[in-house]
């Protein structure tokens, strides 16, 4: 592959719903750019994108592929992103090395959750875009209905660029709105000039007034120009369009079909003339020598310095570090400084990665995509620079894993090779967490959803052959009590020689601050205890407090006294005070009304309005507290609430079957809660079940 300059280069992110056509997309891009002599298909597992194992099986993208093409002596990295919300984390590493998008929309199935969200993306991250309305050579696909839906959602922003001219119900052409003209594919594919249809003109008036207005919009001239209704040259249309669409004020729509490569080719030269060049976007970066900002821009004739957005991690192709260079030039064996770690290495070769092939390329100029094998201890978010500038550009903004499931290795004697085949997962997927629950002896792994964590156990035993068995986690209950006891315990023990002799008398009540396990004083009187038995007692009750008497739980909130006892002067040892404390412990707390607490979690779901009461409903039968709704734009509502930690399992997939997949939610633990009676009970009986078996 050619070296490109800056302002030759394009990265796209290719956005949409699950299944909408994304990856038949990209391979009708790459057949008509002659990257492929084939299009391949993802139910056959022969594209480009989709070449990961479980991805061949599974139909749908996982992971985000990068596909360079070449069009028109350019150079388009087409970033190509799953739909599934699962791997929602793979589209955040994708935009933040895109600086533009196209949105793919299936002709028969309309909008989708997935459009909306990938809109709000772009939204978020102030990126130009287009829509891709393909599936069009279906007999059910609605253009207009389309067009419509995106008007009504977005506004004046949404301007139809083409309209299909269909003949017997079959996808035979379109009309171009920019340059008012109609083609039709003739047997050999390609377009042949034809009359606009009649029932093409209505549309076309109407799609052509939303174009000009815009065209009006960026320049004073235009506008007076517009209302003394002065017509625009072609030249001048698409001039304005091209600043337009790079400020996000006019959003084009396109139409054609993957399969057939049918308004592909428009819409790829599209790319090339609305979409930005990295030379007209910004970065900056901070120079940690000097503690200033540095304005890199994509500037070719700054000091070096790349951003890694992405790594791949392969025990048969082996690392890559996926990185986006945002200033100078980068050759080949050219010395790099990771500020993280403050390591200088050689590069090594570089490569341009199209799908799982690499190819080696001489450089990567400013703005350009590209990767770098087996760099020493770098990860997903560094910055790689120079020793003399040593620039570090902030991480990526990564989503945060909710779901989680306790795993434990299938085989005993697996536990460290799991623990090194997922540490490698997760410098891969960084939506992948694992969390040590050493409290309720668990180990925890977090994801993005079910379909997210199977892959993940499909991984660990496809590429790592090691096995994970995923089950319900514990919660992470505390036990305290609510009311006072007087209790004393004599613990005497004679075997010869020496004894064991410890005799203490404790008050226990409840402590006011439930984030202290326990409190002990001394009101001993006349020396009844010895002092040099007391920090014996305070052993005894730090060892009481770490699995209490009732479900073996963590104890917090107990106030503990020692007000009286006795001892053997021969007899009597650290020992023996320490077990007779413990059992006054586990005598005094069961005679002071013990419960459980529960965690409590801060719940802050964002739905549409129309689900809003389906929420409120299911959060009250999950025990939750609604505390307040607040609009938060865009016809969409965040419901704040208080509910009990082991209510939220499975929370993930259950409001994406009541929303369809478009709500979302983050919690945090705020306290604990005295657990309702059945909820105790039931957790003693487990626990004691536990035990009988154990």
């Amino acid at each position: 592959m050619n070296v490109y300059t800056t302002d030759k280069i394009r990265n796209v992110a290719i956005l949409g719903h699950g299944g909408c056509g994304k990856t038949s997309l990209v391979e009708a891009m790459a057949f008509l750019s002659k990257v492929t002599t084939r299009m391949g298909k993802t139910e056959d597992g022969n594209t480009i994108s989709d070449f990961d194992k479980e991805e061949i099986k599974r139909h749908y993208s996982i992971s985000t592929s990068l596909v360079p093409i070449e069009w028109e002596d350019c150079k388009i990295n087409f970033l190509d992103t799953p739909g599934y919300i699962g791997f929602v984390g793979e589209v955040d590493e994708a935009i933040s090395a895109a600086d533009a998008a196209i949105i793919v929309i299936s002709g028969k199935n309309g909008i989708e959750n997935g459009t909306k969200k990938a809109w709000k993306l772009c939204e978020k991250h102030n990126i130009p875009r287009m829509f891709f309305v393909t599936e069009m050579d279906i007999d059910d696909a609605s253009y207009r209905e389309v067009i419509e839906e995106l008007t009504e959602l977005y506004g004046k922003k949404i301007a139809p660029f083409h309209l299909p001219i269909r003949e017997n119900g079959a996808f035979t052409g379109y009309v171009n709105v920019v340059s008012q003209n109609a083609s039709k594919w003739n047997d050999k594919g390609e377009t042949v000039d034809c009359d606009i249809p009649d029932y093409s003109k209505e549309y076309l008036d109407q799609y052509r007034d939303i174009l000009m207005e815009a065209v009006a919009e960026t320049s004073e001239e235009f506008m007076d120009r517009y209302f003394e209704g002065d017509e625009f040259s072609e030249n001048e249309i698409r001039s304005a369009l091209r600043v337009s669409v790079a400020d996000g004020s006019i959003v084009p729509v396109s139409m054609g079909s993957s399969v057939l490569a049918q308004g592909v080719y428009t819409m790829l030269d599209d790319v090339v003339k609305y979409f930005p060049s990295p030379d007209k976007c910004t970065r900056a970066g901070l120079n940690v020598k000097t503690n200033e900002v540095f304005q890199a821009d994509y500037d070719f004739s700054k000091a070096k310095s790349a951003y890694v957005f992405k790594s791949i991690v392969d025990p048969f192709i082996g690392k890559y570090s996926l990185v986006k260079v945002c200033s100078g030039v980068i050759k080949s064996d050219d010395l790099v400084y990771n500020t993280r770690t403050e390591n200088e290495f050689k590069c090594g070769k570089v490569y341009v990665l199209r799908g799982n092939k690499p190819i080696e390329v001489g450089e990567l100029h400013a703005g350009d995509i590209g990767a770098f094998a087996k760099l020493p201890d770098t990860m997903t978010g560094d910055t790689l620079a120079t020793k003399a500038v040593p620039v570090v550009y902030g991480r990526a903004e990564i989503s945060t894993p909710y779901h989680y499931m306790r795993y434990d290795a299938k085989n005993k004697g697996d536990e460290d090779k799991v623990s090194q085949a997922l540490q490698k997962i997760m410098q891969e997927d960084l939506t992948v967490r694992v969390v040590n629950d050493s409290e309720n002896r668990q180990s925890l792994l977090f994801g993005m959803g079910d379909i997210h964590l199977d892959v993940v156990v499909q991984k660990l035993l496809d590429k790592y052959k090691t096995e994970i068995v995923l089950s319900k986690p514990k919660v992470a209950f505390r036990e305290t009590i609510l009311k006072n006891s007087d209790v004393e315990y004599k613990y005497k023990k004679q075997s010869g020689g020496h004894g064991q002799y410890g005799h203490v008398k404790m008050r226990f009540s409840p402590l006011d601050n439930q984030e202290k396990a326990y409190e002990f004083s001394q009101e001993v009187v006349g020396g009844s205890v010895p002092k040099n038995f007391y920090p014996a007692v305070d052993k005894g009750l730090a060892e009481s407090v770490l699995a209490g008497p009732l479900a073996g739980y963590p104890v917090v909130g107990v106030n503990a006294v020692l007000y009286d006892g006795s001892y053997h002067p021969v007899d009597s040892s650290e020992m023996a005070f320490k077990v007779a404390t413990s059992q006054a412990f586990k005598k005094g707390f069961m005679e002071a009304n013990p419960v459980l607490l529960e965690p409590i979690v801060s719940l802050k779901v964002d739905v549409d309005d129309k689900f809003t009461g389906d929420i409120m409903s299911d959060l009250n039968k999950r025990r939750g507290r609604v505390l307040g709704m607040n609009p938060i734009g865009d016809g969409e509502t965040e419901i704040d609430a208080e509910v009990p930690m082991m209510e939220i399992f499975g929370y993930t997939m259950d409001l994406r079957s009541m929303t369809g997949g478009s709500g979302s939610f983050s919690y945090e633990f705020v306290r604990y809660e005295q657990a309702p009676r059945d909820i105790q009970d039931k957790e003693v009986a487990n626990k004691k079940a536990e035990a009988e078996e154990d």
